[in-house]
C-alpha cells in the first residue's frame, strides 16, 4: 500500500511537470516560430511628379504614383483607377513636387470662366486689396507671398475752421467805411476789406506785461501738423508681393508685329511697389481711406504661426516723452556753437557719393 502511494505521487508529479513543460513551450518557444502575417493591401494614389504652377492643367507627364495602405486612402485622393477624373483638371494652387494631389487642389475648368485662377486663393468672407509699398515699408522687401504682417499707419492732424473746413489760422483783413457817401436808397452800411491784396493770418490780442500796452499777436508760420502712429490690423496674410502676371492681347491686324508680340509676355516686378493683402470687407474700406488720404502705411513681418494679438498704444510726441522718460530741454543762458537747426548725419570715409551726370 505504501509503495502504491509512492507510485501515485510520482505519477502526479510527472503529469504536472509535463503540463508545465507544454505550457512553457507554447508560451515562449511557440512564439518564436514563424507565423505567416497578413500583409495589408496597398493602393496607388497620384502625387505631383514635378512642380505644378497655379492655373496649369494636370497632364499625365506631371504625375507620379505612391503606394499607401488601403485603410489610409482618403476620399479626396485620386487613385490610379480614377485617372480620368484627374487628367485635364486645373491646379487651383501651386503644387510642389511630391505633394499628394487632392480634389480641393484642382478645378474642372470653371475657374477660368469665373475669373482669374488666383481668385480661388481668397477665403470665403475675405477680399483682396492692393496698397502701395516701398523697401522701407515692407521690411526691406522681406515681405513675400504668403507672409503674415501687421499693418500700421501714421497720420498728420491739423486744426481747421468748422465752417470753412480750412486750416487754421484764418486769413483776416480790416473793415473800413467807404470814402464816398452812401446812396440814400441803399440800406445798411457798405464796408470794404483792407488791404485786399495782402491777407494776414488771424492772431489774438494780448496785453504786453511791461508797458500794459495792447498788442495783436500773429503766428510766425503756418500751423504745424501733429503726428500720430498706430497699428491698425494684425496677422494679415499677404496674397501677392508685386503685380500679378498680366497679358495684353494685341489687336489682330493680320500681320505679326514684334512690338505687339512683346506685350503678351507676363510682366515681372524686379522692385515691387505694390502688395496685395487679404482682409475683411470692412478692413478693405479702411485701407482705401488710408490710401487716398496719403497716410504712411508700414508692414511689419511676423511669424506665420504666431496667432497672438497685442493691444498697442498710439505713438505721439506726448507718448514718447512719458513712456521713454524723455525730458524737455530747459532754456539755459548758454547754448552750443555753432547753432544746430537740423540733424545731419556725419559723412564717413566709406560713404558712397552719387554724382549727377553732366548735361
Amino acid at each position: 500500500m505504501r509503495r502504491g502511494r509512492i507510485f501515485i505521487f510520482l505519477a502526479l508529479i510527472l503529469i504536472i511537470g509535463l503540463a508545465v513543460v507544454a505550457l512553457v513551450f507554447r508560451q515562449f518557444l511557440g512564439a518564436e516560430s514563424p507565423v505567416a502575417e497578413t500583409q495589408p493591401t496597398t493602393v496607388q494614389i497620384y502625387i505631383a511628379g514635378q512642380n505644378i504652377p497655379q492655373g496649369e492643367p494636370i497632364t499625365e507627364d506631371v504625375l507620379a504614383t505612391l503606394d499607401i495602405p488601403q485603410d489610409k486612402v482618403a476620399s479626396v485622393m485620386f487613385t490610379t483607377g480614377q485617372k480620368e477624373e484627374l487628367i485635364g483638371k486645373i491646379a487651383k494652387y501651386p503644387i510642389d513636387q511630391g505633394v499628394v494631389i487632392t480634389r480641393p487642389m484642382v478645378s474642372d475648368g470653371a475657374l477660368a470662366e469665373g475669373g482669374p485662377e488666383w481668385a480661388s486663393q481668397i477665403p470665403q468672407g475675405m477680399t483682396a486689396i492692393a496698397i502701395p509699398t516701398t523697401r522701407l515699408a515692407s521690411a526691406a522687401y522681406g515681405v513675400r507671398d504668403g507672409a503674415h504682417v501687421d499693418v500700421s499707419a501714421c497720420f498728420l492732424f491739423v486744426d481747421v475752421d468748422p465752417s470753412y473746413q480750412s486750416q487754421l489760422p484764418n486769413d483776416v483783413g480790416f473793415l473800413t467805411a467807404p470814402a464816398d457817401v452812401k446812396p440814400p436808397d441803399m440800406p445798411g452800411v457798405t464796408l470794404g476789406i483792407y488791404p485786399p491784396e495782402v491777407p494776414q493770418m488771424q492772431g489774438r490780442t494780448e496785453v504786453e506785461p511791461a508797458f500794459q500796452q495792447g498788442i495783436y499777436v500773429m503766428p510766425s508760420e503756418p500751423q504745424r501738423p501733429r503726428l500720430v502712429c498706430q497699428m491698425l490690423l494684425q496677422n494679415v496674410k499677404v496674397m501677392k508681393m508685386g503685380g500679378f502676371p498680366f497679358q495684353q492681347t494685341p489687336v489682330d491686324t493680320g500681320e505679326v508685329d514684334p512690338q505687339q508680340q512683346a506685350q503678351v509676355v507676363p510682366q515681372t516686378d524686379q522692385t515691387p511697389d505694390i502688395v496685395t493683402l487679404l482682409v475683411t470687407p470692412q478692413d478693405s474700406v479702411t485701407m482705401s481711406y488710408l490710401i487716398y488720404t496719403d497716410a504712411k502705411i508700414t508692414l511689419t513681418l511676423r511669424n506665420a504661426t504666431d496667432e497672438s494679438r497685442v493691444a498697442t498704444e498710439a505713438a505721439t510726441l506726448q507718448f514718447l516723452l512719458s513712456q521713454y522718460n524723455i525730458p524737455v530741454p530747459a532754456k539755459l543762458p548758454y547754448a552750443m556753437e555753432p547753432r544746430v537747426d537740423e540733424l545731419i548725419s556725419p559723412f564717413l570715409p566709406g560713404d558712397v557719393v552719387t554724382v549727377a551726370p553732366e548735361q
